[in-house]
């Protein structure tokens, strides 16, 4: 088995929510070991948003698998030196705890990157450690609406939110290579560094082709719902038997082959109303109309037979039911099994294996590997009981 790219290194990560756990379960993914600081009454509060698998949360157990959990009071001074330990022999600090919060603990960057020059520090927040936004909470939702995603998103009547949290993904990938960047960093010439990643500045990132097209047009871009403000077709249209295939014609080539192939108009190829992208968005709705009545002929299996054989993009409309028994997942072996403190649950191997297949570890109990880690660390039974006698540690 070929080793991965992270063997041997240490990441310590003080996280809760979606964006660091997902930062840190990447650098689990690719070999490293991964110990999750949590509170101990409670631990991460994502543990509790909901209890879908098995009794347990299924944000946690999507984010936190081959993790070590230690629970520590970092309030209390003996707590505080269990993560010194810790730190020490680390390779990464990652956090989002806020900028704030880690630095009346005595964990700031600053202090962090003097004690231990080859440390990588990152820490996350939603809008960073400067600026008029430093000390506002962001959740996703909120971050969503000030990088102005919800503006764009929904139909013309109703904005949406995405319907899953694309701030805090967004933030935990930047967090995830840039760490990556920062190892590199320091095996080359030697140092560690810090650096703070937002949720705000991650989706704003995301948010490119509208902050473009905005900033040189002045105008704001039009809520579509699943159509384009650019393209045509470029929809849901529904099948005879109820379920909805999407198409997004991209250019018109593709429009010819859908005329002539699949719609079996191929008067449409030449007429001026219909022949350019340009023209089809100024009559979108009567080429949504002749699209729509075409595909309605059809039910969703040979819909996608005939775009298909027409080398036309498509899509099912799919639900996450059916995401659940999608053949791509099946053909490409994407699911495997991982043990939780409730049982073993299926759960999707990483998206990305460079260097083969990435250990599927179980998902931790709050402080299951109290004991285990301060042992690793030095800390004798005499020491434990102490610590757990005086609260610093569950």
């Amino acid at each position: 088995m070929s080793r991965l790219p992270l063997d041997g290194m240490l990441v310590v990560s003080i996280d809760q929510a979606v964006a660091a756990p997902l930062a840190a379960r990447h650098l689990g993914d690719l070999g490293a070991r991964v110990v999750k600081v949590e509170r101990p009454d409670g631990g991460d509060f994502a543990r509790h948003f909901d209890t879908a698998v098995n009794g347990l949360a299924s944000h946690f157990v999507w984010l936190n698998r081959g993790k070590e959990s230690v629970a520590l009071d970092l309030k209390s001074a003996d707590g505080r030196d269990v993560l010194d330990r810790l730190l020490a022999r680390a390779d990464v600090f990652l956090h989002n705890l806020g900028p704030s919060a880690v630095e009346r603990l005595g964990f700031g960057a600053g202090v962090l990157t003097a004690q231990h020059p080859r440390l990588v520090v990152c820490t996350m927040s939603g809008y960073g450690s400067t600026g008029p936004y430093r000390d506002k909470r962001a959740y996703d939702l909120l971050v969503q609406s000030e990088a102005a995603l919800v503006s764009v998103t929904g139909t013309p009547e109703h904005p949406a939110k995405a319907g899953i949290p694309v701030a805090d993904i967004a933030a935990g990938m930047y967090a995830a290579t840039n760490i990556l960047g920062a190892l590199l960093h320091r095996e080359r010439f030697g140092a560690g560094c810090a650096f703070e990643v937002t949720m705000f500045d991650a989706l704003v990132e995301w948010m490119g082709h509208p902050v473009y097209a905005t900033d040189h047009t002045g105008t704001n871009p039009p809520r579509v719902g699943l159509s384009h403000p650019v393209i045509s077709p470029y929809d849901a249209y529904p099948a005879a038997d109820g379920h909805e295939i999407v198409l997004g014609i991209q250019n018109d080539r593709e429009w010819a082959r859908l005329a002539a192939d699949v719609l079996h108009r191929p008067d449409l190829v030449e007429d001026p109303a219909y022949a350019t992208n340009v023209a089809r968005v100024r009559n979108r709705e009567q080429v949504d109309a002749v699209v729509g009545a075409a595909i309605a002929q059809l039910d969703i299996d040979a819909a996608v037979a005939a775009l298909d054989a027409a080398h036309i993009a498509n899509a099912r409309l799919n639900t996450v039911v059916d995401l659940l028994d999608h053949p791509q997942l099946a053909a490409r072996d994407r699911w495997r099994t991982v043990a939780t403190p409730a049982g073993p649950v299926r759960a999707l191997r990483s998206a990305v294996e460079p260097m083969g297949e990435s250990p599927m570890g179980a998902v931790p109990a709050l402080g299951e590997h109290t004991d285990d880690v301060l042992q690793w660390l030095g800390f004798s039974a005499d020491d434990i009981a102490r610590l757990r006698a005086s609260g610093a540690v569950a």
